[in-house]
């Protein structure tokens, strides 16, 4: 059974600094919407080539 959403929100990150400082990001985004949404489910994805590395984190969530 998929968990039913109503939105997304994608937070990445290709730098180091960029990247360490991503879950404090995401923690203040979960604090400032806690009362508006419910999260439902998220997706942590890293890609990279010779140069980059991306980390993307997806967050689904649904309106309370």
């Amino acid at each position: 059974m998929t968990a039913s959403y109503s939105g997304v929100k994608v937070f990445s990150a290709t730098k180091a600094r960029e990247r360490e400082s991503l879950g404090e990001r995401i923690t203040d985004w979960i604090d400032s919407n806690s009362k508006r949404y419910e999260i439902v489910e998220t997706v942590v994805t890293q890609s990279s080539d010779r140069e980059f590395h991306c980390l993307t984190i997806t967050v689904f969530y649904r309106h309370r």
